[in-house]
């Protein structure tokens, strides 16, 4: 028989009552072996357990955490990573797409071959890298140094490796490579006893000059090593820049189109002019 003053009638539905028996789980009110709303309710009214609003959070501070959750996967710290998205989807201030993708996220956790490189990369220890990307070709590339890093949306593996077959960048560049992280179906990653290279991708300085409104617009990048202006009839900006891949600058600067003139190395400058000379060709063969 229940005592006067301690029955209390609670309805909830079903989903509301499985969430408080897991809460009371979580935080071990428990009768004998089984989880107990009443005790849970019991030590909430005594201030032993702290309701808090669930949906003040700034959006300030949910991109802090989003960006959080980026850059411990880019540093190999993946379980970190995890408990950082299930916090936020905890929280009920999140957009949906967010939460869509924090659920995608988790849903799909990066694959054990991913793991490893990130966590070689965030220790500086060379490997070796052994795949076949989706039409079945095989790859081996023994990496000296590399880092997980988005492109254009996408993920790669930017890295120097002792193997430059197959790379057709200019002399200098050839140790470079940019793999794209979902060409590789799947991977086999072993540490090496090679030495890492702390200087990172293999750079060769370029020159390239700014004509027009492009002279003016310029300000000066983290690859700039020197941005001077010329005396010429027309301004004009002349900029020396280290670069890892002909490949990426040249998606860069073509559409600047011929306010963008590429100076020095010949090796950059041929490369370019070919490049150039084979897109105007296609033109003419077209209105011809």
């Amino acid at each position: 028989m229940t005592r006067p003053g301690r029955a209390l009638t609670l309805s909830l539905n079903e989903a509301d009552r499985a969430a408080l028996t897991q809460l009371a789980q979580e935080f071990g009110m428990m009768w004998g072996d089984k989880p107990n709303i009443s005790k849970l309710i019991e030590t909430i009214a005594r201030r032993e357990l702290t309701i808090a609003h669930n949906n003040d959070w700034q959006p300030s501070k949910i991109r802090a955490l989003t960006i959080a959750i980026k850059a411990l996967i880019d540093a190999g710290k993946t379980t970190e990573a995890e408990i950082v998205a299930q916090m936020l989807l905890a929280r009920s201030e999140l957009t949906i797409p967010l939460r869509a993708e924090l659920i995608k996220y988790l849903d799909h956790p990066i694959p054990p071959w991913r793991q490893k490189i990130d966590e070689l990369s965030y220790q500086h220890r060379p490997f070796r890298l052994t795949y076949r990307d989706a039409a079945d070709r095989p790859y081996t590339f023994t990496v000296l140094f590399g880092k997980i890093q988005a492109i254009e949306k996408r993920q790669y593996l930017t890295c120097q490796c002792v193997e430059s077959e197959g790379n057709d960048d200019v002399p200098g560049l050839q140790h470079n490579w940019f793999l794209r992280l979902d060409r590789i179906q799947n991977a086999v990653v072993v540490p090496m006893a090679e030495k890492w290279d702390r200087n990172g991708l293999a750079i060769i300085p370029v020159e390239f000059h700014l004509t027009g409104g492009l002279a003016f617009a310029y300000t000066k990048r983290e690859d700039d090593l020197e941005v001077t202006d010329l005396e010429t009839d027309r301004p004009t900006k002349r900029v020396i820049r280290k670069i890892h891949s002909t490949f990426w600058f040249f998606r860069e600067i073509l559409p600047y189109g011929d306010d963008c003139v590429v100076v020095a190395p010949d090796a950059v400058v041929d490369r370019f002019s070919r490049k150039v000379r084979s897109l105007a060709a296609k033109y003419e063969k077209a209105i011809d």
